[in-house]
């Protein structure tokens, strides 16, 4: 599976570098992407999220006390 935000599905980009002589070689714009430990429908599973929804509190992180014992 390719590199993708599972909270708010961001990837790989593509565009132009462009030099003072305005020559024009393809390039790849990749997003912050962080492989975390997350909770995922009261589940922990490694994901990749981006640095913007760990940052905003889209992503419920799990840690060694994050799920109580039953």
């Amino acid at each position: 599976m390719a590199r993708k935000c599972v909270i708010c599905e961001k990837q790989v980009s593509s565009g132009n570098s462009v030099s003072h002589a305005r020559n024009r070689t393809r390039k790849k714009i990749r997003p912050n992407l962080q492989m975390l430990k997350i909770i995922v429908k009261g589940k922990i599973s490694r994901e990749w999220v981006c640095t913007r929804c760990i940052r905003s509190g889209k992503v419920k992180k799990a840690g060694a006390r994050s799920i109580k014992p039953v």
